[in-house]
């Protein structure tokens, strides 16, 4: 008689935006811009710790960040090469996701759409419905929503009603860790 094969578990996952969650972003104008170079890079208060909890709690750690300055020509792909490097090795991620389009080129990965995080989950045999996604913008938020994930907005500005409304809403990673555990917790991947 053959042996069935068992089909291995899905993971959970958190899903993390670069700027504003991981590393702090730079004002230019009046916008919030990702850091111009390595040099500039500054992770936020708490992100390695946090994600280090994150991790010993058994959830894979996923960057996914959009990258527009690239398709604007105002920003290098081998600088925003550097400075994810950097991050995902001082957070100890898994992966790392980065779209280089702009809006205007309508691609399938970049946020709100849903491409990095179906990417990841194909690759890593995630289960989308017991991860989360974490992110300082609401299209963070829509893309974790078209994903089928839960969502954390970072930030100090509550959400406005008039947009998706995350999940949870707290100033910090940091702060969001527990919140994050909890919702995952009794979730086990035997």
């Amino acid at each position: 008689m053959a042996k069935v094969s068992e089909v291995p578990s899905r993971r959970r996952a958190v899903f993390l935006d670069r700027d504003g969650v991981l590393n702090e972003t730079h004002v230019h104008n009046g916008v919030s811009v990702p850091p111009p170079d390595l040099g500039s890079l500054r992770l936020m208060l708490g992100a390695t710790e946090a994600c280090r909890e994150l991790r010993d709690a058994g959830l894979l750690l996923v960057i996914v960040t959009n990258q527009p300055d690239i398709a604007r020509g105002t920003q290098r792909q081998g600088v925003v090469d550097a400075i994810n490097s950097f991050v995902a090795t001082a957070i100890a991620a898994d992966d790392t996701y980065c779209c280089p389009h702009d809006t205007a080129d309508g691609c399938a990965c970049r946020k709100p759409r849903p491409g990095m995080l179906l990417a990841a989950a194909e690759r890593w045999n995630i289960d989308l419905h017991r991860s989360v996604m974490i992110g300082d913008r609401i299209t963070d938020v829509e893309a974790g929503i078209n994903a089928g994930c839960a969502t954390v907005l970072i930030g100090y500005a509550k959400p406005h009603p008039a947009n998706p409304i995350p999940d949870a809403w707290f100033p910090s990673l940091r702060a969001a860790t527990p919140w994050i555990i909890h919702r995952t917790e009794g979730q086990t991947d035997v």
